[in-house]
Parts: structure tokens; C-alpha cells; sequence
């Protein structure tokens, strides 16, 4: 039996050859946990990239499924994943597991907001960003800064994208470059400005450096720019902070008013990107009985269901409800309607 039966990080035998991260980075690599929150387009490579690369325990979070339009970016789900209607924190735990047995998966199915982010952030030495909305990352800015977890942040629309890496009381936040969510309608989306896969994989792997930077013991190597590439126009520039260094005005590192972590900002509906779809969340309901409400909607309508969801298609209309109450309205992109329509159907 070869030496590398008995040697338990053999399989990073690659990027332990590089000198500068080497067996002792290794080592601290498998000994961190990263949160991972979105498993869509940047956070399906992002968590594949990590758990390959042997980060000990990596926490994913994910509110959606699978749908066949997300195979042509979103790189570890499968048409089977699409055919079972598999939530994405549940298939892409499977996929994980399946690529690397020896670390810790740790999948929530769950929609991010103020009430259960500090609970995903307990024991995380990173948090990094897959998700495609600016509530979620003030969100996550705002617990970054208040519990001291360095977090990366990333964004693409079209081919273009860019990254930035917020170290706690190491430099400028979230805020510091972009003080507010912008409005609705006022910035691209994949529905008016669509996306091409290879700007995915390029902010992602970006993402992924930093957090193995950090989890490795190397983050004084971590980049202190915001980085921007359109791979369209064959563009790459990188934005130095250093004249942030006087953060005093900012709301939340140099205020340190979290507004958006205590619940004050944000919203309990969100048009999804590119699916003609609301998302609807109701944080004080019961937990769903997902088989007496498939009973219920069936007398309506046609009901595809599983131990995760249940998508309900009445009219023109479907319905993918959660157990944790939450509703995607399918059909519409106005939370109005989307609310009108889940009160007939649903019930309030």
C-alpha cells in the first residue's frame, strides 16, 4: 500500500505543492467552515470549488430549486435534479458529497433574512456571496461587520462582474461603495440584460481564492481592491480603496447602525430574476402541512409534490410552496398580484 493510502490529505497533494499555501494551509483549510449563501449561478461554483479544495465544514443555504433554465450556468445540477423538482441546498449537498465524502455538508433550505443569519453565521470563519440581490448583501454586510467574519462579495450581469473582499475593521465595507440598494428598475437584471456563463465562473473562482485565502491563515493576502471584469470588451479594472480609509460617515462599519441585520430594511417579497416569478415570505407563519395542502390545491388544480415542496399549477397560474410557508408565485413579476393571487388560491 502506497504512502498516500495513510496520508489523510493525499488528495490535495496538488495545491499543497504550491509553496505558498503548502500542508500547513492545507491543514487550516480543513479545519474552518465557510457559509455559503446562494447556490445559483456563483454560488453553485463557489461551493463546488470549496468543497473540492477540502474545506473542513461548508454550511450551504438556498431558498429556490432546480429549474432547467439554471443548467446552463449553475454547474453541479443535473436534468435529474430538474426532474425531481430537488431544492438546491438538498442537490447540491448530494453533489458535494459525492465529490468529496470527507468533509462536513451542512444544507439549510431557507430563505435569508434578520432572524436566522446569525444563527448560519455561528462557527463560519467566511461568508461568501452567491446570491443575486442587494437586500440579501447588505444583509450580510451588516452581520460581517457585527460579528467580525470576513465576507466576499460578488455580482454579475450580462459579461460583465465584479468582486470585493470586506474585512472587518481592515478596510472599507459594502457600504462605503454602494450606500444603498438600488431602487427597483433603476439597475440591469438577467431578465432585460440576460448572462453568459463564463463571467459566472470567472467572479466565482475570484470568490473562492479569497475565501481560501482567509480560511488557509493567509489573509493579509487577500485582495484590498474592487475588481471588475467585462469579459465582453475584453476589460479588467481594479478600483483601489485606499481613499476610503476615513470610513466615519459610513452607516454601517463607521456608524455601525445595522439596519438591515435588526430588520428595519428589506422586504418580505422579491421578484425573481429571469422567471417571471414573486417570491412571497410570511416569517410568523406555521409551519406548512405540505400534504394536507396538497389535498387542498388539487381540488383546484394539478399538484406535483416531494418530502421538500409541492408546485401547485392552477390556471395560468403555479404555485411552489415550502414548508417553511414561503410561496413562489409563477406567472407574474408584480408582488401585488403575486400577493392577490396567493390570498385566493392559498389562503392569507
Amino acid at each position: 500500500m502506497s504512502d498516500s493510502a495513510h496520508d489523510p490529505l493525499a488528495r490535495y497533494a496538488r495545491q499543497i505543492s504550491y509553496a505558498r499555501f503548502g500542508r500547513t494551509g492545507q491543514q487550516q483549510l480543513a479545519q474552518s467552515t465557510a457559509l455559503v449563501v446562494g447556490l445559483g449561478a456563483l454560488g453553485s461554483v463557489i461551493a463546488n470549488t470549496l468543497a473540492r479544495s477540502g474545506v473542513g465544514t461548508l454550511r450551504i443555504v438556498d431558498r429556490d430549486y432546480v429549474e432547467s433554465n439554471n443548467l446552463q450556468r449553475q454547474v453541479i445540477y443535473t436534468e435529474e435534479d430538474v426532474r425531481q423538482r430537488l431544492p438546491k441546498a438538498i442537490a447540491a449537498k448530494s453533489h458535494l458529497a459525492a465529490a468529496n465524502s470527507e468533509i462536513r455538508i451542512e444544507a439549510e433550505i431557507a430563505d435569508v433574512d434578520h432572524r436566522n443569519i446569525e444563527r448560519l453565521c455561528q462557527g463560519a470563519d467566511v461568508i461568501v456571496d452567491g446570491t443575486d440581490n442587494f437586500e440579501i448583501r447588505f444583509l450580510l454586510n451588516d452581520a460581517s461587520l457585527k460579528l467580525g467574519i470576513p465576507w466576499i462579495y460578488g455580482g454579475c450581469i450580462g459579461a460583465e462582474g465584479q468582486t470585493m473582499t470586506i474585512l472587518p475593521g481592515e478596510g472599507p465595507c459594502l457600504r462605503c461603495i454602494i450606500p444603498d440598494s438600488p431602487p427597483p428598475g433603476t439597475t440591469p437584471t438577467c431578465d432585460t440584460a440576460g448572462i453568459l456563463a463564463p463571467i459566472i465562473g470567472v467572479i466565482a473562482s475570484l470568490e473562492s481564492m479569497e475565501a481560501i485565502k482567509i480560511l488557509s491563515g493567509h489573509q493579509a493576502e487577500a485582495n484590498r481592491a474592487l475588481t471588475v471584469f467585462d469579459l465582453w470588451e475584453n476589460r479588467i479594472r481594479q478600483v483601489k480603496l485606499g481613499g476610503l480609509n476615513d470610513r466615519s460617515d459610513c452607516p454601517s462599519c463607521g456608524k455601525r447602525i445595522f439596519e438591515w441585520l435588526e430588520g428595519k430594511r428589506g422586504s418580505q417579497s422579491a421578484a425573481l430574476c429571469g422567471r417571471n416569478a414573486v417570491q412571497l415570505s410570511f416569517p410568523d407563519a406555521p409551519t406548512l402541512d405540505l400534504a394536507a395542502m396538497s389535498e387542498h390545491l388539487r381540488k383546484m388544480g394539478t399538484v406535483e409534490a416531494n418530502a421538500y415542496l409541492i408546485r401547485a399549477t392552477i390556471g395560468e397560474h403555479a404555485f411552489t410552496l415550502f414548508s417553511d410557508g414561503r410561496c413562489i408565485v409563477h406567472g407574474t413579476d408584480d408582488p401585488a398580484e403575486a400577493r392577490s393571487l396567493h390570498a385566493r388560491f392559498i389562503g392569507t
